[in-house]
Order: structure tokens, then sequence, then C-alpha cells
């Protein structure tokens, strides 16, 4: 950690001290995720990237040998789809992973107001499963399309299907974490939705 890093967090964290006195929820919040973002991605994803990649690949492997469409080599983060005009190698490389969407994920919940501390390590542990499979999931739909359509579809499912199915996965958790939560737990006046 070099002086200009540790002076950023230093300095963060007293900005966060002097809003959450002043009772200014939505910049704490902001700032908080966008600080806690920042520095999950200098320290911690270096470290969890490796892991995931292999993790992934192993998973959308065996997914892959289960349906006789494409083989994971894990030792090389690689997924091999053949099909009937040859084969392809994918790399499976840290966008693959999907550390940067669970520091994202991570961080918004971390500074999310609505949940308590053991809702929010729950939700936390829910939530990084959730997109772990959501990664696999889009792996594997991307390599089924290369399987029965050859490479030139490679386009085509890794940069729209893969992405839209990723993504659709991801809004739907940020709906049910954040969106109807807040919803839910919401008081306006003598109304309150939900039960809790």
């Amino acid at each position: 950690m070099n002086w200009i890093t540790l002076t950023s967090f230093v300095i963060w964290l007293y900005v966060l001290t002097v809003l959450k006195r002043a009772n200014l929820e939505f910049w704490h919040f902001l700032i908080g995720s966008a600080g806690l973002f920042a520095f999950f991605m200098i320290f911690i994803q270096p470290m969890v990237t490796e892991v995931l990649v292999k993790a992934v690949t192993i998973v959308t492997g065996r997914i892959g040998e289960q349906l006789h469409m494409f083989e994971g080599y894990y030792e090389y983060a690689i997924l091999f789809v053949k099909n009937k005009k040859g084969a392809i190698s994918i790399l499976v490389d840290y966008e693959c992973a999907g550390s940067i969407e669970m520091a994202a994920f991570f961080s918004l919940l971390f500074f999310f107001p609505v949940y308590i501390t053991m809702e929010k390590l729950l939700v936390a542990l829910f939530g990084l499963l959730y997109l772990f499979f959501a990664n696999v999931i889009r792996m594997s739909v991307i390599c089924m399309i290369i399987s029965g359509f050859g490479n030139d579809s490679y386009f085509f499912a890794h940069t729209i299907v893969g992405r839209v199915i990723f993504y659709g996965l991801s809004m739907l958790l940020y709906y049910m974490v954040f969106t109807k939560a807040q919803v839910i737990r919401q008081k306006v006046g003598n109304i309150q939705y939900g039960n809790t």
C-alpha cells in the first residue's frame, strides 16, 4: 500500500464519519459505496480473480461435459468448444470471472441502510453465489450457441446473448435486494408497506 492509497483511505473514512454525523444518508451511501468499490478493485480483486476464474471454468466445464458440448480446463482457464465447423478455445479471464460485478454488488449492499448487519451478511452470501451462477449460466449458454452454430456465432453469443442473460439476471437480483426491499420497508406517515 503506497502513501497515496493510504491517504485516500484515511480521507475516505473521515468523509464517511462527517456524512454520518450530518445525517446525509444519500451521500454516505454514494461515497461509501464508490470508495469501497475502488478499494476492493485495488486490493481484493487481484486476489479473488484467479480463484473465481478457476471456479467458473470448473463449473461451466462440468456442465459442458454433461451436455457433451464443451470441456473446461481450469489449469489454463480455457473452455474448449467443439462444433461441426471445427473447435474454439475460450479464455476465461477476469471479466468472465464476475469479480467486478460482485465487488459492485457487495459495495452497494454494505452501505445500503435498509438491512441490519446479519441480514446484510446473508444477503451478501446469497447475492455473491447468485452472481457466480449467473456468470456460469452465461458462459454455458455462450458455449452451447458456439457448439450448435459454429465459430462464426462467437461474437453474437458472447457480446449480445451472454450480456443479455447476465445483466438480465443481475437486474433481477438488484430488484429483489435493493428496490423491492426499499419499497416494502419504507414508511410514509402512518402507512407502512409489508409486515416489517
